[in-house]
């Protein structure tokens, strides 16, 4: 067993056989249609469900953090088997889910577990994520781990491509992108994030321009002088995410490239769309 313990949310998308393969934690988010809740945990909702209902509902589903007391008990189960904990989370701009999981370290008084606010989400948590989980697999120490995933936090590229912005406009997580507003919604973004928050990186005016857009943005931020990972996740766009896949598998040979689904956390307020996240670790 490895002495350090890997926590996370549900936003990081990673697909089942990496969270069991490496041992990684997950505390849900819980999303909410009308008056019915379902916890974000494939169980009580499955992505296929929840994309079949958001296209139905007549009003956008809202997003729910876990509590601290959510947290608790996990952290005081994990405790129990491991000498520490690292519990790296969605970024504290979009969802109070790092405040929650602070509060329960507080309670629990233990110096034993660091929460990380990653200022990112879905495919980028993700990569992060994966990174402190096979260094803690390797039975690395508490700190090589930390500094690794603080430093890929500001390496990381995340980017993403909304079929339309109307889902990112009515739940409110536009953030630095708000000047687009209702009257452009035709506009096909790519979009980032910086500091933690929903920002415009290019502008398009089609679909498959954004597609393009986002390929040819990749290729202009990677130096080429690294082994590239990347994390591709489509949110209610198989086939198109699977040509994605193919294309940047093609181009830009990646060392490591996972293919995996943006969860119902995400996916109500991105909508259907494409996101996709990257970084170069140094040879």
């Amino acid at each position: 067993m490895p002495r350090v313990a890997i926590v996370t949310d549900s936003t990081a998308d990673l697909p089942r056989e990496y969270l069991e393969k490496y041992n990684i934690t997950v505390v849900p988010l819980s999303v909410i249609f009308e008056e019915n809740a379902y916890t974000d945990n494939g169980i009580d909702i499955t992505k296929d469900e929840f994309y079949i209902k958001l296209k139905i509902a007549k009003k956008l589903p809202t997003t729910a953090q876990p509590t601290p007391a959510d947290f608790l008990s996990v952290y005081k189960k994990l405790l129990k088997d491991h000498e520490s904990i690292i519990s790296i989370h969605i970024s504290k701009k979009m969802s109070g889910t790092p405040d929650s999981a602070e509060a329960a370290r507080k309670e629990l008084g233990s110096n034993d577990i660091t929460v990380i606010d990653s200022e990112m989400t879905t495919v980028a948590l993700g990569l992060i994520i994966l990174k402190a989980a096979l260094l803690a697999a390797e039975d690395k120490p508490k700190e090589e781990i930390l500094k690794a995933a603080n430093d890929l936090k500001s390496k990381i590229n995340a980017l993403f491509i909304p079929r339309t912005l109307e889902y990112l406009q009515k739940g409110g997580r536009i953030g630095r992108a708000k000047g687009l507003i209702a009257s452009l919604l035709e506009i096909k973004p790519v979009l980032t994030l910086r500091l933690g928050e929903v920002s415009q990186y290019k502008t398009t005016r089609r679909w498959n321009q954004a597609k393009n857009e986002l390929i040819n943005s990749m290729q202009g931020m990677i130096s080429g002088t690294g082994n590239l990972i990347v994390s591709l996740a489509d949110a209610d766009l198989k086939e198109e995410g699977d040509e994605m896949y193919s294309r940047i598998r093609e181009l830009l040979k990646p060392g490591f490239l996972l293919r995996t689904t943006v969860g119902c956390i995400v996916g109500t307020h991105l909508g259907p769309g494409l996101a996709i996240a990257f970084y170069e670790e140094q040879f």
